[in-house]
């Protein structure tokens, strides 16, 4: 069983950015506990990461139901010992404009990116305040610092708290040992991506407006993540890494 300090529970860990930072963290050395609401993405992954040699175990939760992650961390706990390392990267992308907007469009997104995030972090710190050590890892996004674009004020308002609650905790928990940082993609291709709707149209536009001329990949920012949950980061709490090909300075 791996130590606590090298055991990560990894959220929305079937696809996109998590299942490469399950990948990246199954690579150096941690156990990994993939959380997705997909059982069977959650199982694939894992077995990738199996597969290359490391050690993972899948765990279906919805970060929508607080009992289903409590559930999932206990099982995860049961599996590895307590985890160490908390990457929360579970989210989904949806287009509205503001005036069509239904409250319960709204209430969904932020159940599940800004309540969602509140909930993972609450299920794994118990075990990091009892170690006296932690690195947590939110999912932010560059629609949180520079409200996204038309259709998004429902997920650039959850964003925004995201990173808000991230600061917040930074200079609350660091006295316990704790991290807690967020990375604040750009555009990012992900299956998640292509499901929320996004156009072709929008996809070239972000390419020629982004310095970098490419819409980034998973590995992107599953990278920057690798360096912050590790135990070199200790001095590096509270910020906001936004992996974004230049689109925002």
């Amino acid at each position: 069983m791996a130590g606590m300090r090298q055991t990560a529970v990894v959220t929305g860990g079937g696809s996109g950015i998590a299942r490469s930072v399950a990948l990246r963290l199954g690579a150096r050395g941690f156990a990994v506990a993939v959380v997705d609401q997909v059982a069977e993405a959650a199982q694939r992954v894992a077995a990738e990461v199996a597969e290359a040699g490391g050690q993972a175990e899948a765990f279906a939760a919805d970060v929508s139901a607080t009992g289903q992650v409590e559930a999932a961390f206990r099982a995860a706990q049961a599996a590895f010992g307590p985890a160490g390392v908390l990457v929360h990267v579970a989210g989904y992308g949806a287009f509205a404009p503001f005036e069509q907007m239904s409250e319960a469009a709204w209430t969904r997104m932020l159940d599940v990116h800004l309540t969602g995030t509140f909930r993972c972090i609450k299920a794994a710190l118990p075990a990091m305040t009892e170690a006296g050590w932690g690195r947590i890892v939110t999912t932010a996004s560059v629609a949180g610092m520079n409200g996204g674009g038309a259709g998004l004020a429902h997920y650039a308002a959850a964003k925004s708290g995201v990173i808000g609650l991230t600061k917040a905790l930074a200079l609350e928990l660091g006295p316990l040992g704790i991290t807690v940082n967020a990375v604040a993609p750009g555009l990012i291709d992900t299956p998640g991506l292509r499901r929320s709707g996004i156009s072709e149209e929008i996809l070239e536009h972000s390419r020629r407006a982004t310095p970098a001329r490419r819409v980034g990949l998973p590995e992107d920012v599953a990278a920057p993540i690798e360096y912050i949950v590790s135990e070199e980061a200790g001095f590096f709490t509270g910020q906001v890494l936004s992996p974004n090909g230049g689109v925002y300075m």
